[in-house]
């Protein structure tokens, strides 16, 4: 086995409790059925959000609601970078995969466009 990421990003509308839920579980129950990845197989994940998204820790949303209790998570800031994408929550989930894999990205609404720059 060996050890890949898997990236992904997602807006979020509003900086409430409920749209970074929401946004979070999307974006992760997407990224999982893209790549048909198991709990069991995920290394760790690291959640980053732009500066005014600052309601609710993403880990908390996939911890309690997918059970990943035992898996490590981290929440951060995202670097401030002047004209970037506002409102953004990443992720990049690592996971433990046989040889071939190949990981799908992942970036729904407003963050398709980071894949076009």
């Amino acid at each position: 086995m060996i050890s890949k990421g898997i990236r992904g990003a997602i807006t979020v509308e509003n900086n409430t409790v409920e749209d970074i839920r929401n946004a979070t579980l999307e974006l992760v129950e997407t990224i999982l059925k893209e790549n048909s990845i198991k709990k069991d197989n995920i290394s760790h994940v690291i959640f980053t959000l732009t500066d005014d998204l600052n309601a609710a820790f993403p880990a908390k949303f996939v911890r309690l609601e997918l059970d990943w209790s035992e898996v490590a998570m981290i929440c951060c800031h995202e670097l401030d970078v002047p004209n970037s994408l506002r409102k953004c929550l990443r992720v990049l989930i690592v996971v433990n995969v046989g040889e071939g894999f190949e990981p799908k990205f992942v970036y729904l609404k407003g963050a398709e466009k980071l894949r076009q720059s």
